[in-house]
Formats: C-alpha cells, sequence, structure tokens
C-alpha cells in the first residue's frame, strides 16, 4: 500500500477534527477511520499542488480534476469511488457546521464501481476440507474450531478475532459486537457448536498463556489471536481468506432455502442491498444446475 501523503497545513486541522468526530460519534473503527484519513490525504495533497490553501478554496472543479487524476493512475471504480464518497462526506460534514457555504462535491458524479459476485466455496468440497482439518494437536483442534465457526455465523474476520470466551458458553449462541459497536445474536450450532466445545474442553488451556485474558482464539505463543492470525490460520487450512467462508455460509444459506431479511441479520448488514449481492450468487447457481442437469437445456 502506498504511503500516506502528508496532509498540508491548512488542511490538517479540520481534517483531524473531522476524522476525531467520525470516530467518536459514529462509533468508526479506528481502521475505517485511517482509511477516510488516507483518501483525504490523497485528496488535499492534489488540492495543494493545484494552488489551493483553504477548504474554502475548493471548487466542484478540483474535484472532477481529482477524479480524472485518479482514472489516469489506474485506480479502480471501486477504489476512485470510495475517495470520492470520503471527499463528499468531509465537505456534506464542512457545509452542515457551516465552515464552507457549500459543498463543492455534491452533484460530482462517482466513478462507476464494477459489480463484482462474491466467490462462495462449493458445499461439499469445503465440507471436506473442514473434516480433513481433523488432528488431536491443540493448533489442530482450534484451527478445525475457528473454521467450522467462521462457516457455520458468518461472522468478519474482525468479529470472530475480538470473541471472548464468555461470548460463546453455555447456550448455542454467540453475542458479537459488529460494525458500528452494533451488538447482534448469531446461531451457534451442529459442528461449529461441536468444534468449538472441543476447543474449549482442552486445547485453548494447552496454548494460553497469562497474556491471553478471556480471549477466545488463542495463537501458538500463548496470546490472543488477532485478526492478521485469523486470516493466516485459514489460508493454511484452507488456501483462502476468511471472507469466502463468509461468503459461503450466506450463499450456501439462501441456496438451502433461507429468506433474505434473515441472512441480512445473520450477517450483520445494515442495508439489505448489501444482502442482495448474494441473490445474484444463488441465481447462477440454479441456471449452473438447470444447465447441467436439464435434458433439454
Amino acid at each position: 500500500m502506498a504511503p500516506i501523503p502528508p496532509l498540508p497545513v491548512w488542511a490538517t486541522e479540520p481534517v483531524e477534527d473531522y476524522l476525531g468526530r467520525l470516530g467518536a460519534e459514529r462509533g468508526l473503527s479506528p481502521h475505517t477511520v485511517d482509511a477516510y484519513r488516507r483518501d483525504l490525504s490523497q485528496f488535499f495533497d492534489f488540492c495543494d499542488r493545484m494552488g489551493r490553501s483553504g477548504i474554502d478554496q475548493i471548487e466542484r472543479m478540483t474535484v472532477r480534476r481529482f477524479l480524472a487524476h485518479l482514472a489516469t493512475r489506474n485506480y479502480s471504480g471501486r477504489s476512485a469511488a470510495r475517495k470520492a464518497s470520503a471527499v463528499r462526506s468531509f465537505f456534506a460534514d464542512a457545509a452542515r457546521r457551516g465552515v464552507v457555504d457549500a459543498n463543492p462535491a455534491a452533484g460530482v458524479a462517482s466513478p462507476k464501481r464494477r459489480r463484482t459476485l462474491p466467490r462462495a466455496l462449493p458445499a461439499g468440497p469445503l465440507g471436506a476440507m473442514l473434516d480433513a482439518v481433523a488432528g488431536d494437536e491443540p493448533l489442530e483442534v482450534r484451527d478445525r474450531a475457528l473454521l467450522e465457526m467462521l462457516y457455520g455465523t458468518g461472522l468478519r474476520v474482525s468479529e470472530a478475532a475480538s470473541l471472548r470466551v464468555g461470548d460463546v458458553g453455555g447456550v448455542d449462541l454467540v453475542r458479537v459486537r459488529g460494525k458500528g459497536d452494533k451488538e447482534r445474536i448469531v446461531p451457534l450450532a451442529g459442528q461449529a457448536r461441536r468444534s468449538l466445545d472441543r476447543y474449549l474442553a482442552g486445547a485453548r488451556g494447552s496454548l494460553a498463556g497469562a497474556e491471553a485474558g478471556d480471549a477466545l482464539w488463542v495463537g501458538a505463543r500463548g496470546g490472543a489471536l488477532d485478526a492478521r492470525g485469523v486470516r493466516r490460520a485459514v489460508h493454511s487450512r484452507l488456501g483462502t481468506f476468511p471472507h469466502a467462508l463468509r461468503h459461503s455460509f450466506a450463499t450456501h444459506l439462501l441456496e438451502g432455502g433461507a429468506d433474505l431479511r434473515t441472512v441480512q441479520e445473520l450477517l450483520g448488514h445494515v442495508e439489505l442491498g448489501t444482502t442482495q449481492i448474494y441473490t445474484a450468487v444463488t441465481r447462477r447457481h440454479l441456471e449452473d444446475t438447470y444447465d447441467r442437469s436439464h435434458p433439454r437445456a
């Protein structure tokens, strides 16, 4: 990832004030706030090189030139749209508070984002790969429980890494704190529950050092397993990443007849439209099945 360009002196105070309120008022994670900082720093660095010296000097044409500049640097439509959204949100906030007269990014069309479908792993092969993690060593028991939980609950990697032992104890439910610090309850049953109980009964105690505290997932050195460690474990066992298990969870539920609203709630999506992308995946699955199976297809 390219280094974050330094904010021009004239933009530092308004941007840092805005970012501070993003975290405090909207409950955004430090990772999300850093993404805003990167995008805004890149934009205001561009403005500075264009000769601007104050946020009240930014015009609509400046925003358009910035987006054109991104296109010449081969940024994807998704990345450019995200940067445009960050700029638009910053100036919307500044206009609301009377710092600028109007939002110069309002009405500027964002670059088109290519619609990409999530890649779900086929249920049969995925089940076989999970069953193959069958050893008795503590790390094998941990990884089997981790994989089964990710696939069985659809948790984001950050959500799984932040779980405490108390979040999963006693009942077939897991208490999850997701984006924006919103809490939801997700069923934890079947193979995921059995694998987790086996991990808690012995393997976790074998792995945990004093520094692990009450973290559910423990690394080989005895400390809490962070999101990077979760990704590493999934990749070493399955050759893919945790988000593929989340995609598979949602897709397989819909293929099995679950309704979209239920899947939205389980995934922790605020907007139903975010979940609707999976309907395209299941339609494609039905079409492929029809093409393979029907004698007149």
